[in-house]
């Protein structure tokens, strides 16, 4: 796969962000991509390895050498068939994902694993621009006829799917815009939304339905959904967030982030005010911001208030402080515990660690 000696000719490079003086004023994302001559360079690092460790570390289970291999050889259309054949949406995973395909790759021995992430970014992204992506239409109709529950990613690569195959396909979903935890949970500066709408398009011109603003047990009862279809999917998220069972949790400065990032999505696709925000603005401006829990939410939390011009931001963690390297004979090809340091850090913020609230 990829050149020979690539690994051994060639660092690692990938791709780069927007200074964050620049992208602190705005909710767009901010990533800056690799030139197509750099991405073919960095694909051709990808080793011939004799068991390619890339293939467990991926959730989708995505054929990663052989489209890093189309990639260093120029075809790009090829690749972007072997990307869409295990993953429905690589524009999203190609931005948001935390890539443990790259924990798994052979070069992470030196911490210097195939920039896989943003290879497969890139492909997809060229794909739109070319044109290549389109509806696939099925030339035969099963007859039959599925609904399915949420329209997260889960969903909606679930409804494409069966679509393809030839069933009649209508999508639920309680909130108003398509997309779940993609569309209200992730910051805009990570994944904006007309990637969501673009795929939606496809989904429709392929004959998915889509019932927006219909929530299931409430406008619509399960006893119908049985009789008007012949297999319900339900692929709903787990929403109900864990309360802080302590004196205080209860005061009006204590929020969900779910809440949080949701109205600052929702003010970013041009809800006025009230509809952002029904039960109360969440606004991070001029307040000092405490953050509890030191994962990727809470590090979207830090971005976003800062973005909305917060006087401090602390995040706290109830874990001790990870090693910066991690053990690689305990650890590869695993997902290694070691800290990581996000975009929205580096933006600014103060962490702290065995912290129990």
């Amino acid at each position: 796969m990829g050149k020979a000696t690539g690994f051994l000719e060639l660092d690692r490079q990938d791709r780069s962000y927007a200074d964050p003086k620049e992208r602190l004023t705005h909710y767009k994302e901010f990533i800056v991509p690799l030139p197509e001559d750099k991405l073919k360079a960095q694909a051709s690092r990808c080793m011939n390895c004799g068991i390619p460790y890339c293939h467990n570390g991926c959730p989708v289970n995505n054929i990663i050498p052989d489209w890093n291999h189309l990639v260093y050889e120029g075809d790009w259309k090829n690749a972007l068939e072997v990307l869409h054949s295990t993953n429905n949406f690589p524009e999203f995973t190609g931005r948001i994902c935390p890539a443990p395909c790259e924990a798994s790759c052979t070069l992470n021995i030196d911490d210097a694993p195939v920039t896989i992430k943003s290879i497969e970014c890139a492909i997809v992204d060229k794909g739109w621009q070319e044109g290549w992506i389109e509806p696939q239409i099925p030339l035969h109709k099963t007859g039959k006829a599925v609904a399915v529950v949420g329209s997260g990613p889960a969903g909606m690569a679930c409804a494409q799917q069966l679509a393809r195959a030839g069933h009649s396909v209508t999508l639920f979903e309680k909130n108003d815009r398509m997309g779940g935890l993609l569309r209200y949970g992730i910051p805009d500066f990570k994944m904006e939304k007309d990637l969501i709408n673009r795929r939606l398009m496809q989904m429709q011109a392929e004959g998915v339905v889509l019932k927006e603003s219909t929530e299931v047990g409430v406008h619509v009862s399960m006893e119908s959904l049985r009789e008007n279809f012949d297999a319900v999917v339900m692929s709903g998220g787990a929403e109900e967030a864990r309360q802080l069972t302590i004196p205080g949790a209860e005061k009006s400065g204590v929020r969900l982030a779910m809440e949080f990032l949701t109205q600052q999505n929702k003010r970013n696709a041009g809800d006025d005010e009230m509809r952002a925000a029904p039960r109360g603005s969440i606004l991070a401006t001029g307040k000092h911001v405490i953050v509890i829990g030191g994962g990727d939410t809470g590090s979207d939390c830090v971005g976003t208030s800062n973005r909305q011009g917060a006087a401090s931001v602390t995040q706290i963690e109830i874990m001790p402080k990870p090693p910066v390297r991690e053990n690689k004979a305990l650890s590869w090809p695993d997902w290694p515990m070691k800290l990581r340091t996000s975009s929205s850090h580096e933006e600014g913020c103060e962490r702290d660690w065995s912290i129990l609230t």
